[in-house]
């Protein structure tokens, strides 16, 4: 199997990783064999997937987009994967050009690909940490330095605190979080829920039961409940394809069947 220039070489090109799967389900070019065929049974299990996967990546370019387009210029992306396919540096750029960025994950594998691909970009960073040990990640020498200051950071939490179990206490992670942001900072969340399709949420859980990434699919309420303290953008919390659209006609006619609820919020 041919090595990319972006593929470091000690990483096994014959395993599956779930960054390069997600990338595959995007679209993007990041993948390999052993991940294609992980997304394809995974399909066969729950097809939308690919489509759930666009449109996250959707909204967090429509929400990076609008608070680049507010001034924003710094961004803590925690939960990142590979930054393909529209990343979080691209966009913001497209309104700021000296926006920062600071990836962060837990994967040894994504975060490998990442510093490779992000080498020659002096305003971007890939961290490894892991989001259910804050202290930790907030004395990362480039978080610190991201948050070091009165410019306020959008903190990205996209599709990621669903893989954080209830044991972990997820909602006293993001608290801790929230409290290292600099005042006027803002809180992007994407979470698997359990409206919309209930009918599907024990079969949803399942698939990832099966992996190494299991998922706990949350209601309303307790996703509402990670944005205490922030005041919520409009339209507040809605489900994926809902929020601050392109235009009217791009929200599918039953948007519930993404199986995400999001939101943007801001602090005083």
């Amino acid at each position: 199997m041919r090595r990319e220039s972006w593929t470091p070489s000690w990483i096994d090109l014959e395993k599956p990783n779930a960054a390069r799967v997600y990338d595959y389900y995007l679209g993007g070019s990041h993948n390999f064999a052993a991940d294609r065929e992980m997304a394809q049974k995974a399909m066969e299990l729950w097809p939308e997937l690919p489509q759930i996967m666009r449109a996250n990546r959707a909204f967090l370019r429509r929400s990076v987009q609008y608070l680049a387009g507010d001034g924003f210029t710094r961004f803590l992306d925690v939960g990142s994967g590979i930054p393909t396919v529209g990343p979080v540096h691209e966009v913001a750029r497209e309104e700021q050009p000296e926006a920062r960025v600071v990836y962060v994950d837990r994967d040894p594998v994504a975060v490998a690909h990442s510093m490779t691909m992000l080498v020659d970009d002096p305003l971007s960073r890939m961290v490894q940490a892991d989001l259910t040990s804050p202290e930790e990640l907030l004395a990362d020498p480039e978080v610190a330095s991201l948050l070091d200051g009165d410019a306020p950071v959008a903190l990205l939490l996209v599709a990621v605190l669903h893989f954080v179990p209830d044991q972990a206490a997820p909602h006293t992670l993001v608290a801790r979080l929230r409290d290292a942001l600099p005042p006027g900072s803002a809180i992007v969340i994407c979470h698997a829920c359990t409206e919309g399709r209930p009918d599907q949420v024990g079969s949803h859980q399942d698939i990832y039961r099966r992996t190494t990434t299991p998922i706990t699919m949350r209601g309303h309420d307790e996703i509402a409940a990670f944005f205490d303290g922030f005041e919520l953008v409009d339209p507040g919390i809605v489900y994926l394809p809902e929020w601050r659209p392109d235009s009217p006609g791009t929200v599918a006619p039953h948007p519930e069947r993404m199986a995400g609820l999001v939101g943007v919020g801001r602090l005083p």
